[in-house]
């Protein structure tokens, strides 16, 4: 079987995580099986479309890696792939299930069917379009600002696997008849991803747990149509930090481009997104995304909703930040430099960037922990006397040490090798804890809440800055 796989998103919002690893499954299926990953937008929802919600959308997804090899913006054998540009498919579809008498116009206004479904709920009963079908509907024909409904006819419980969720069943109850192309002449997504689907040659359908409900109807159609159902592949809701509900904004979930702007890796969110759920059956936490593609399994998939833990992401992003080349880093960090280290040329942004590597959890700290390599920073000596090591020492302990690591610094060679070897000795010469000593030497050169290990910061401002810097706030404190 050729595998072709489809990540089918609606224009309508912004992009949250549940998107995404919709997109991340369907698009590593097609990979591993060496088959095709189609990307269509289904904006047949006019009532909630955005107007650039799909740049963001195509955006992201290229940001992410997530390469399509037929879709909006590329074409392919079975273009157009956006819904509103397929109107005339869908009505050939549609014309199908008429000349079958399988589906009907609907006479009714929506003040009428919401007075059908009051009156089954004064009954206590559930409400079923179907048992209120006209006897005598209406001709329909394209533009007759109708809408067109399916007509069941075998009201029969329907079986079906799914690859994640296992053997399932709808019951009768759930079959009913359901809008096929709305007054307005759009497809509903219940028709039209089922026509796309087969014209695609579409062989797996992948989304969230909550269309189950609706399967009854699709396998319906499906057999109206003669077609051989899709591999099913339902993915379990991402659900809030609690556990108890979905995922949602309320519950502090951010769009993935928020994450990106935040200074979030795309090796991390994609990292973060396959382990919603998936494990490979072992320890390993980083995965890349070719380790994804040779290494997924549907069977692996857990069938219960997947708890979102931002601290989690947030480590993966730390970690993916030390895994990173330094080129690769230095290209996702040029928009996230501070005021003066966007004035500093590639060279010294490259080798500052290096010596911070390791302490960035996200890109947005680059200015926190770089600024004062650039440009030196004011003296601020409440960092000196809140700091719960270098408060312990009187201010003249305080200045004492910086004036005694003066000398000493002022003598050497300027290496990290070297750096470390004296600050080794300065703490047995003035016998303080490196706690309180490298503390105070760290505050007086960056004045930053964090910064590299001491030698290599020493290193990257060089000897007559340091030098200057430790001078300069030892003087503010023998005067303050």
């Amino acid at each position: 079987m050729k595998v072709r796989t489809r990540f089918a998103p609606s224009p309508t919002g912004y992009v949250h995580i549940g998107n995404i690893r919709s997109a991340l499954f369907p698009y590593l299926l097609a990979k591993q099986n060496k088959g095709t990953f189609v990307l269509r937008i289904e904006d047949t929802d006019q009532n909630r479309f955005v107007a650039d919600a799909e740049e963001v959308l195509l955006d992201t997804l290229k940001w992410l890696g997530l390469s399509w090899d037929e879709g909006v913006d590329i074409g392919g054998p079975f273009a157009p792939y956006r819904q509103t540009e397929r109107r005339d498919h869908y009505i050939k579809w549609a014309e199908k299930l008429i000349k079958k008498g399988m589906a009907y116009a609907d006479p009714y206004t929506p003040a009428e069917v919401d007075q059908l479904r009051a009156d089954a709920q004064a009954k206590k009963q559930a409400f079923l379009y179907r048992n209120y079908r006209p006897e005598n509907p209406p001709k329909w024909a394209p533009g007759c600002g109708k809408p067109l409904r399916f007509k069941q006819t075998k009201i029969e419980r329907k079986y079906y696997h799914d690859k994640i969720m296992g053997d399932l069943e709808a019951g009768a109850e759930t079959l009913d008849d359901f809008v096929l192309i709305k007054a307005d002449g759009l497809p509903t997504y219940n028709f039209a991803h089922i026509v796309d689907d087969s014209e695609m040659e579409c062989t797996h359908v992948t989304r969230g747990v909550e269309y189950l409900s609706s399967m009854g109807n699709y396998l319906a159609l499906y057999d109206a149509f003669g077609l051989k159902p899709p591999i099913f592949v339902h993915m379990p809701h991402v659900m809030a930090p609690a556990g108890n509900k979905k995922l949602g904004k309320r519950d502090g979930a951010k769009s993935v481009q928020e994450y990106r702007n935040e200074g979030f890796l795309p090796e991390a969110m994609l990292n973060f997104l396959v382990m919603l759920g998936w494990n490979d059956g072992t320890t390993t936490d980083i995965f890349s995304l070719d380790d994804m593609v040779d290494k997924f399994e549907l069977s692996r998939v857990q069938r219960a909703g997947a708890r979102f833990d931002e601290k989690r992401l947030l480590w993966l992003n730390g970690q993916w930040i030390r895994r990173l080349d330094i080129a690769k880093l230095f290209d996702y960090a040029k928009d996230f430099w501070g005021e003066n280290g966007k004035k500093s040329t590639d060279e010294r942004r490259m080798e500052v960037l290096e010596a911070v590597q390791e302490r960035l959890k996200t890109l947005g700290d680059i200015p926190a922990l770089t600024e004062y390599f650039f440009a030196r920073p004011e003296i601020d000596l409440a960092m000196i006397t809140e700091n719960k090591f270098i408060s312990k020492l009187t201010r003249d302990e305080q200045v004492n040490l910086l004036e005694v690591a003066i000398l000493k610094l002022e003598a050497i060679d300027w290496n990290t090798d070297a750096l470390q070897e004296a600050l080794n000795e300065l703490l047995t010469e003035t016998a303080r804890k490196p706690a309180e000593l490298f503390s105070l030497l760290r505050i007086a050169v960056s004045f930053a809440p964090f910064s590299p290990e001491l030698p290599r910061t020493f290193a990257v401002l060089g000897k007559d800055e340091s030098i200057a810097r430790l001078k300069a706030t030892m003087d503010a404190l023998a005067k303050a």
